[in-house]
């Protein structure tokens, strides 16, 4: 069995906590740090998330705020996952940093790609939900309802509901990263995956059904792209086990 790289003396527990403390304020610090220079802009950024919905409202309809402090604490909150959100590729690299003395060469060589991959993914998913998945789903609320019905959407509700979606989106968009970390920790393989499939498509329609307005659309835009993800996954997949397979002859 090949040996981790780093040969030096296994560090005292009372080190690694104080390693794991000391990397875990870096992290706050830099979302932080984020947050404060996004926070002068918190309306802006508001503005910006809420322009999928604004633009579809009728004319003279308009956003609301139903609560005293909501003009202040909705664009803070915002701020705030923005915040965390800009600031994810150095949270994780300071997670790395931790576990990384810890593990063999072969598996850095796959953690890496995983891990850099599983942050773009996230922005793409973050992103489809808004450039894509937005629009839809707003022009089908706001034309759907009765119509002497004036659309004034609470801005605190609003914000909840968008969350969800860019976190639904983001997770969804982390498949084949999840299939790629079955596969080569040896859980299944990509042959027992495919077989799977249309168990997997049927589950892709429930997760889409469940975590996205009650519409055929968002669902289907929801579901079709973790079912294409999954696909990605497996074929990655089937390139990891023939790399494993020629190694190991």
């Amino acid at each position: 069995m090949s040996e981790p790289e780093n040969t030096d003396q296994p560090l005292p527990l009372v080190a690694h906590l104080t390693e794991l403390r000391d990397r875990l304020l870096r992290a706050l610090l830099a979302v932080l740090l984020v947050f404060i220079g996004l926070f002068p802009f918190a309306n802006d950024i508001y503005t910006f998330v809420s322009k999928p919905l604004r633009s579809l409202l009728p004319e003279g309809a308009t956003m609301i705020a139903t609560e005293v402090a909501s003009p202040f604490l909705t664009p803070f909150k915002l701020t705030l996952v923005a915040a965390i959100f800009l600031a994810i590729p150095y949270v994780l690299y300071q997670v790395w940093s931790f576990i990384a003395p810890g593990m063999y060469r072969h598996e850095k060589r796959l953690a890496i790609p995983l891990l850099v991959s599983s942050v773009l993914l996230f922005y793409a998913g973050a992103a489809f939900a808004y450039f894509v998945v937005f629009p839809l789903v707003f022009a089908f609320f706001t034309s759907s309802g009765p119509a002497d019905i004036t659309i004034m959407t609470d801005i605190n509700s609003y914000l909840d509901f968008v969350l969800k979606l860019f976190f639904a989106f983001g997770l969804a968009f982390e498949i084949p990263i999840a299939a790629v970390l079955l596969i080569w920790t040896g859980i299944t393989t990509p042959e027992d995956l495919a077989r799977k499939r249309p168990y997997i498509i049927v589950g892709c329609f429930v997760v889409g059904m469940l975590l996205t307005p009650p519409d055929v659309i968002s669902q289907s835009l929801l579901a079709i792209p973790m079912w294409l993800l999954f696909e990605l996954g497996v074929y990655f997949g089937r390139i990891i086990t023939r790399n494993k397979h020629e190694e190991a002859e």
